[in-house]
């Protein structure tokens, strides 16, 4: 669990290291194998095989599945704190639709939790005197096992550049207003101006700092203005304009040469997918749908 933690963390964030401070995740680790040294560890093969056939034996074995289940509860709560962070970072600072590590990962984690679930399970059947079930349990996790190997393997031979990580010091905007926020209309209108008539959002990796710099605004201003004056992400702000130019587009008879796909590359989108939900989103209909009624 310290290692899938770990790993999670440099997957979301682009200024991960391993530090030294890293290194007490292994204290777990080193407990237990103390625990365990005097009346396991010290004796021979025959006699530990002997204690490990009845798991009531001896109170560290209780305490060796414990403290595992307790470790996997705490750490895959860590790693949703840490998806629900870079989301929330992810939203407000980037409008590249390709990014897709939030969910991969969101993904991996519920399969994982699914997975150790069945594991807790099986433990509890050892201290019931459900031993009856325990190898049907074990053919349960094997198949299990498999297919998620399987998945995670083939989704990563799909999506080679599948991560998109996240500098993890971005301060995460609240949405809610600051006290003594008010409604900065003259920002409003100049962005809002910028946004309708130099079009930065055909730009499919259009960050919240290239958008900044563009109307010489400082970066978290311009967030706190999205977040907190317009109510959206600025990933739902830039796909706003994206739905309406495509729109446009897909309006225009003059035009009808132009594919869907064509369409969602030309406005700034680069997945067809995430150009169909935000569309559908907006307008509730699908572009195909929305240009067969225009």
């Amino acid at each position: 669990m310290p290692v899938l933690y770990l790993y999670v963390l440099s997957v979301c964030y682009s200024d991960f290291k391993l530090k030294s401070k890293h290194l007490l995740h292994i204290i777990p680790f080193i407990v237990i194998n103390i625990v365990l040294y005097p009346r396991f560890y010290s004796l021979s093969v025959s006699e530990i095989l002997k204690i490990w056939e009845d798991f009531n034996s001896i109170w560290e074995l209780r305490y060796l599945h414990i403290s595992i289940h307790l470790q996997f509860i705490v750490y895959i709560i860590l790693i949703f704190i840490i998806l629900k962070k870079y989301k929330k970072i992810y939203l407000q600072n980037f409008s590249n639709t390709a990014s897709k590590t939030y969910k991969w990962l969101f993904e991996f984690a519920l399969a994982f939790t699914f997975i150790r679930s069945i594991v807790v399970l099986q433990s509890i059947l050892k201290y019931v005197n459900g031993t009856n079930y325990l190898p049907k349990m074990q053919l349960i996790l094997n198949i299990a096992g498999l297919i998620i190997i399987c998945w995670y393997v083939l989704k990563a031979l799909k999506h080679p550049e599948l991560f998109n990580p996240v500098n993890s010091k971005v301060e995460v905007i609240s949405e809610k207003k600051d006290k003594g926020t008010t409604q900065n209309s003259k920002e409003v209108r100049q962005l809002t101006f910028y946004m309708e008539t130099e079009k930065p959002f055909l730009n499919a990796s259009l960050s919240i700092r290239n958008l900044a710099e563009e109307i010489q605004m400082n970066s978290r201003e311009l967030s706190v203005l999205i977040n907190q004056n317009l109510n959206q992400h600025f990933f739902d702000f830039v796909n706003e304009y994206r739905v309406k130019e495509a729109m446009e587009i897909l309006k225009n008879s003059s035009k009808n040469q132009f594919t869907v796909l064509e369409i969602l590359y030309k406005v700034g989108f680069n997945s067809k997918s995430s150009f169909n939900t935000a569309f559908k989103k907006q307008t509730g209909k699908t572009p195909t749908e929305f240009r067969k009624t225009a």
